[in-house]
């Protein structure tokens, strides 16, 4: 018999109905020689300081460097502590139990760091000693599980895949556990967690709130001009900025007074060609699910692995934009099943099947997956988003095998009086891959504009003049797809210029990790969305005001990790000297944070309102009387937004908070409120004219 080890039951039914596993039992499947099981994510994982016989948050226990490292079965929250996962132990069991009763192992969980990680934690602690093979497949077609099954690898193939895992697994636990510790117990006020990527990334977001909120505003006028030449209607504008309106007016009144007249002095038409964007990997499909559906980092990976799982697209979770030579011939397959779908047929009628651009072919650039790729089983109907996701992958393949844009663009320079304008005009030479979606220009640049022929000394008479009030902007906030390119880029802002050089191409974390980092900052309260951008909390800024100028702040160390990673993966570097390295910068991280007090906010000491014995304990979530008896409690989160130390202390001492602005109800509507207090304490909101309980 041999077992087919896969990473959930989902994928698990689909294997074993290909192989003849019909049978059912519980927690696998079985026939044909095979048993089918499956795991349910991490099964297994590293255990907690509490395995080692540390209780508690103690200062002389820092730094926790466990030799060995301990794997445990997996724990879920119960009360204030944590108990095994009985789902995962029993689990766990039948695996045992199936790999016991089997000659030999099939590796089928994802094809991937954490997939393979997966395992061998599996593997390591139930002692197995077992040969196995690795199934190494990039989509779930029936197709693609057979040919994956006749291909099977050797195991060992993928050593150096699992050390990286393991690496990165052990790096996380050394700094995630011995900073939070430290810097908690430095606090002496509340827990604080910090992590090897999740704080080089916080610190990213509040680098660019404080760019943002300290940016000093200018204010400058510009002149724009209209005018028509061949029954063609554009404008001009200045090349000079008055820092005062009355600069700009009295340019104005010389313009005019010298008849109104603009000359031609410069025309320069250049042709430029725009190469197709290349195929998503899985954070350029984050990034553009952003950007054009509002949907989370954390979304999208959902909406991709369910669209995986339904054998609709290829694997998700892909840092590479390209495909194999060898997979050519499988692409005008994939484009004549898109056929089937309405919303593709026009835009396939567009492809020039003769002259298909070959640019995302390239061995070298894949790594462990291809580039996303549509697969050749096409949905019928599926929910919204998914729809919509599947719809950028699939337009992407279209966009990607069509030929480049040609546009001719013209720069023209006109001289008003002695006051210079630039005029810029763009005409579609060729559109190529722009044809396949009817865009000509992105969303961030100026939409394209025709202009009729000039030619140096031509002269145009001024039909409209105005004054354009203008601003200069502030570094934008980051959304989440901003973010995610910060995060994909990270090396490239790293200020030493022979370390940029050598991190240029390095990021912070993985494609398969990012999501989940920024929801970590989310579910610790460290940052909030408004509207579409992310700033930090309170919380979030005070903890990176004690960590900015911290070595766990230090994105270029954390964009090393990850180019080291790599070549761990890749049999190209130590593994031992790797947690050798960590362990050492646990060390001075600790030690580093364990002497540095952290900034206290300037907490009232309220007596609480409804006994009014006890003075309130405040935290970053909860305001909460300590008398058992009593139990008043106000939440400092209130229908989505933070309630600060001001508020909370006019709500306690006068029964009335200020107006707290966007709030959110449940319908998802805005609304302003007072928080007030009534005759039993109990808080509820209060509007103008009406109010009612927030119980």
């Amino acid at each position: 018999m041999k077992v087919v080890i896969a990473e959930k039951p989902s994928v698990a039914r689909e294997i074993a109905n290909l192989l003849g596993a019909s049978e059912k039992m519980d927690g696998y499947l079985t026939g044909n020689g095979y048993f089918v099981t499956w795991a349910f994510g991490h099964l297994v994982g590293l255990g907690m300081p509490e395995d080692y016989g540390i209780s508690g948050f103690q200062k002389s226990s820092l730094p926790i460097l466990p030799n060995p490292f301990f794997l445990t079965v997996r724990k879920v929250k119960k009360d204030k502590g944590y108990t095994v996962d009985s789902g995962a132990l029993k689990q766990l069991r039948v695996i045992e139990q199936v790999i016991g009763s089997s000659e030999k192992i099939i590796v089928a969980t994802d094809a991937g760091r954490e997939g393979e990680l997966i395992f061998r934690y599996i593997y390591e602690y139930l002692k197995c000693n077992k040969p196995f093979e690795r199934l190494w497949i990039s989509s779930l077609t029936e197709k693609a599980i057979k040919l994956g099954f006749d291909n099977l690898k050797p195991g060992s193939d993928f050593d150096g895949l699992y050390l990286a895992a393991q690496g990165r697994s052990r790096a996380d636990w050394l700094v995630g556990i011995n900073a939070s510790q430290a810097l908690s117990i430095a606090a002496g006020n509340g827990i604080y967690s910090l992590g090897r990527v999740q704080t080089p990334t916080l610190a990213l977001i509040c680098r660019r709130y404080l760019e943002n909120k300290n940016f000093s505003v200018q204010q400058y006028w510009q002149l724009q001009l209209s005018h028509t030449k061949e029954f063609m209607d554009f404008k001009s504008l200045s090349i000079n900025k008055w820092e005062d309106k009355k600069g700009a007016e009295s340019a104005l009144k010389s313009i005019a007074r010298n008849g109104n007249i603009a000359r031609v002095t410069s025309v320069e038409i250049k042709t430029v060609t725009e190469q197709p964007p290349l195929l998503f990997d899985l954070t350029g499909l984050q990034k553009e699910a952003n950007k054009k559906l509002n949907l989370s980092a954390e979304e999208t990976l959902t909406i991709a692995q369910s669209l995986y799982e339904k054998k609709f697209i290829t694997y998700p979770r892909t840092g590479s934009k390209y495909i194999p030579e060898d997979m050519w011939t499988e692409i005008p397959n994939l484009i004549r099943a898109l056929q089937e779908m309405g919303d593709f047929k026009q835009a396939i009628a567009k492809v020039k099947w003769g002259y298909c651009n070959k640019r995302i072919l390239n061995d070298l650039r894949v790594t462990d997956h291809h580039g996303l790729l549509i697969t050749d089983k096409i949905p019928s109907a599926l929910p919204a988003k998914e729809n919509a996701v599947y719809n950028m992958i699939a337009f992407r393949l279209l966009e990607a095998i069509s030929q480049a844009c040609t546009k001719e663009i013209t720069d023209i320079t006109l001289q008003a009086l002695h006051y210079d304008f630039a005029l810029k005009g763009c005409k579609i030479l060729e559109p190529g891959w722009r044809f396949i979606k009817g865009s000509f220009s992105d969303d961030d640049t100026e939409s394209v504009q025709e202009l009729p022929e000039f030619k140096k000394g031509d002269e145009l008479k001024i039909k409209d003049a105005l004054i354009l009030e203008k601003k200069t902007k502030a570094p934008v906030l980051f959304t989440e797809a901003g973010l995610l390119s910060a995060m994909e880029t990270a090396g490239k802002e790293i200020e030493n210029k022979e370390e940029r050089k050598a991190l240029q191409n390095i990021g912070i974390g993985t494609p398969a990790t990012r999501a989940a980092i920024i929801e970590t900052l989310f579910s610790r309260n460290y940052i909030q969305r408004e509207n579409k951008s992310l700033i930090p909390t309170g919380k979030g800024l005070q903890v990176y005001e004690l960590i900015k100028d911290k070595k766990i702040a230090d994105v270029a160390m954390t964009a090393q990790w990850e180019l080291t990673l790599q070549k761990i993966e890749d049999n190209e570097s130590n593994a031992d000297t790797f947690q050798k390295e960590m362990e050492n910068y646990a060390r001075s991280i600790t030690n580093e944070l364990l002497h540095t007090a952290i900034a206290q906010e300037n907490l009232a000491m309220l007596e609480c309102p409804k006994c009014k014995n006890r003075q309130l304990i405040i935290r970053d979530k909860i305001v909460k009387c300590p008398d058992e008896v009593c139990n008043w409690v106000q939440f400092r989160n209130v229908c989505g937004v933070q309630i600060g130390i001001a508020d909370i202390e006019s709500l306690v001492k006068k029964g009335r908070t200020s107006l707290i602005k966007g709030m959110k109800s449940k319908s998802g509507k805005k609304f302003d409120a007072y928080i007030v207090l009534n005759d039993k304490t109990e808080s509820s909101f209060e509007f103008e004219k009406f109010k009612y309980s927030n119980k």
